[in-house]
């Protein structure tokens, strides 16, 4: 099983959507199995697949339980409508976990999410996780345990705020991952215009991060699947936006 981590420190940037539409890509398509991992306290992949709730065991009981058999690995997953898409939830409970684990010196802290994705990496070919634009307990953890992190960008003036720190996390987590790569950004929400032009120019020539050729081009049916709990490709399959999440998934899976 392959892990990805969908990441970018400032908010605003479709990376929850992005998450959803390349886990979705990958089943629809490709003909994957893929686990969907909530890992943000706000639980938009799990509001979005209608599997939110404050009492829905996820990733905060991923964090701090051990697992030693009071439950079934398969009690932290739950099925979507999709063949082959599953999803670990997440709520406001994540917030009171990382401080838990922080102050938990029993056990490894870092480790706690490989540990667990190791125990069913048999049964799904990818794992995406999407993260809260921060850098904290269960974040570290989602970064220990993937081979590869995407960045998705929206250009705008604050738009590379945090890039180079998100790098230097990403290499900060060599010592406990060293296979984790930076395997490249990708521009959200895109337009013609000269200021998103030029900004991805930018990104391209003058920075040291890779960049992906496809980019997510800016549609109201985006905006339109999260209203109705439906992945871009279910809702409007032949829609820009559509089209963009098959060619970003097939171009990150030929390089």
């Amino acid at each position: 099983m392959k892990v990805i981590s969908i990441i970018n420190l400032k908010g605003g940037v479709g990376k929850t959507i992005s998450a959803i539409n390349i886990a979705h890509v990958l089943t629809a398509v490709h003909s994957k199995r893929v686990l969907l991992i909530d890992n943000d306290k706000q639980g938009n992949v799990s509001k979005f697949f209608g599997l939110h709730g404050d009492d829905v065991i996820g990733m905060a009981e991923v964090m701090t339980e051990r697992l030693d058999g009071k439950r079934l690995v398969s009690e932290f997953i739950y099925e979507t409508e999709y063949t082959g898409l599953h999803v670990i939830t997440a709520n406001m409970s994540l917030l009171s976990a990382n401080k838990e684990v922080l102050l938990d010196m029993s056990r490894p802290q870092q480790t706690r999410l490989n540990k667990f994705l190791q125990m069913i990496s048999s049964h799904y070919d990818y794992c995406i996780i999407d993260n809260a634009p921060d850098i904290n307990m269960s974040v570290i953890n989602a970064l220990v345990a993937s081979d590869d992190v995407l960045v998705p960008i929206k250009v705008d003036k604050f738009a590379f705020d945090g890039l180079k720190q998100l790098a230097e996390q990403i290499e900060d987590m060599w010592e406990f991952n060293p296979a984790l790569r930076l395997a490249g950004c990708f521009i959200t929400m895109e337009t013609r215009h000269n200021v998103n032009m030029q900004g991805a120019a930018w990104l391209e020539n003058e920075t040291d991060y890779p960049v992906f050729r496809t980019g997510i081009r800016k549609t109201v049916k985006i905006d339109e699947t999260t209203f109705c709990g439906k992945p871009i490709l279910d809702y409007a399959k032949n829609s820009t936006a559509a089209k963009d999440y098959i060619k970003l998934v097939a171009e990150y899976l030929a390089v």
